[in-house]
């Protein structure tokens, strides 16, 4: 398959009708449409040291999560980060798509892969910005405020959890994987007993108390990266003869 058709084919299954109007996703670099996907690097973000790598280990295509080309471009200074990496991957004929809030939303994106992984059972959508985003299902039995806490942490192999306590036993959970201020209040209005995320503003965990919902934040990667395995096998199905590598490009530490 060329670059240009598996593009397309992912444009079909994650479409941009599930974007927020604020987000940039989709092509970031393309030097070569019709060159053919022999091997495809999956990353959450699109770092120098993934960067690095696939031009080092000859992959020709990157598919990420968050987009490289975010706030748009002003120059091409290899000088600075973002076109350093953009002339890197050009200069090989390396194609970079990126899929960012619309793989949010999408079917077996990033908070279905989540809510996966939490083992929710009768999963819903629920809408954020206007856009089906968030999850909700049921535990299989009730837990306590500080076990559930303890049960993300341990199902996301997290450093951490900050968690506020809601103040209520847990059987009905939320998830936003990454930033989720925005999602608190929609949470709260699917019935949610507890929503989890990646990252919470201090204001927004002080006051859980008041919406008698835990809020449980365990960081942006931990959150997301799970999505990696469901673009892995998205793209093992379109491409049966592809080598497919999954990159964790985490470049933050907890000391």
């Amino acid at each position: 398959m060329k670059h240009l058709e598996l593009y397309k084919k992912l444009e079909q299954r994650y479409p941009a009708t599930l974007r927020c109007p604020w987000d940039n996703d989709g092509i970031m670099c393309m030097s070569d449409p019709d060159r053919e996907v022999r091997r495809v690097l999956i990353t959450l973000d699109i770092t120098e040291d993934a960067v690095g790598k696939a031009i080092e280990e000859e992959f020709d295509l990157i598919l990420s999560h968050h987009p490289l080309i975010f706030r748009g471009i002003s120059h091409m200074d290899v000088r600075d980060s973002v076109p350093r990496r953009l002339i890197a991957l050009a200069g090989e004929g390396i194609t970079a798509l990126s899929y960012h809030t619309r793989l949010d939303a999408a079917k077996g994106g990033v908070n279905d892969a989540l809510a996966e992984l939490l083992e929710l059972e009768d999963v819903s959508e629920f809408e954020v910005e206007g856009v089906p985003m968030g999850r909700i299902g049921e535990l299989a039995g009730e837990m306590t405020p500080k076990a559930f806490a303890l049960y993300v942490k341990q199902r996301l192999d997290a450093e951490q959890a900050v968690m506020a306590d809601g103040g209520s036993s847990i059987r009905r959970v939320a998830v936003m994987g990454g930033a989720g201020d925005d999602a608190v209040q929609a949470a709260r209005e699917a019935g949610a007993d507890a929503f989890v995320t990646g990252e919470l503003k201090y204001h927004t965990l002080s006051d859980a108390h008041l919406c008698d919902m835990t809020l449980l934040a365990l960081g942006h990667y931990e959150t997301e990266q799970p999505v990696c395995q469901n673009l892995y096998d998205t793209l093992r199905a379109l491409l049966p003869e592809a080598e497919i590598e999954i990159y964790h490009a985490n470049t933050l530490y907890r000391l």
